[in-house]
C-alpha cells in the first residue's frame, strides 16, 4: 500500500491543481460570459480578435493553441451572434478572414472589467497573478 508520501496523490500533482482551476475559473466566468451571451472559449476567440482585428482563421488558432476544426464551429457561432464576419481572403482563397462587428467590438467595453473581478476574488496582488501567469505561459512552452 502507497505512504501518504506517495508521488501520485492527487493533490500532489501540478496537472490537477492546472485542471482543477481551470474548472474553477470556468465557473466562475460563466454568469459573467452568459450576461454578454457568450461561451468561455468564444470569449477567448474575441480577446485575440480585441488584440488585432481582421485575422484568419489559422493565427486566431495559432494564439488560442486550437485546432481548425475546433475553431471553425466556434467562429460560425460568433458569426450567428453577429459578432464577428468571416470571409474568404481575396488573394488567398484558402484563407478564411474573421473580422470584427461593431457589435463584437462594443463587448471589448463590458469584458475589460472582468480582470479586475479575477483580481479582486483571488484576494491575489496584481504582481503575483503575474508571476504565475508568466511561470504557466512558461511551463507550457517548457513542456510543449
Amino acid at each position: 500500500m502507497p505512504s501518504d508520501d506517495s508521488l501520485l496523490r492527487l493533490d500532489r500533482q501540478l496537472c490537477f491543481a492546472v485542471y482543477s482551476t481551470a474548472h474553477a475559473f470556468n465557473r466562475f466566468y460563466r454568469p459573467l460570459l452568459e450576461a454578454l451571451g457568450i461561451t468561455y472559449p468564444q470569449y477567448l476567440a474575441l480577446m485575440a480578435l480585441w488584440e488585432a482585428d481582421r485575422q484568419s482563421v489559422s493565427e486566431i488558432g495559432k494564439r488560442l493553441w486550437l485546432d481548425s476544426g475546433t475553431l471553425t464551429p466556434l467562429l460560425k457561432r460568433l458569426e450567428a451572434l453577429e459578432l464577428v464576419t468571416r470571409r474568404r481572403a481575396e488573394a488567398d482563397e484558402r484563407q478564411v478572414i474573421v473580422t470584427l462587428t461593431e457589435k463584437g467590438r462594443a463587448l471589448e467595453t463590458e469584458a475589460a472589467q472582468f480582470p479586475k473581478k479575477i483580481l479582486e476574488a483571488s484576494h491575489c496582488s496584481a504582481a503575483e497573478l503575474d508571476q504565475l501567469r508568466r511561470l504557466l505561459f512558461g511551463l507550457r512552452e517548457q513542456l510543449d
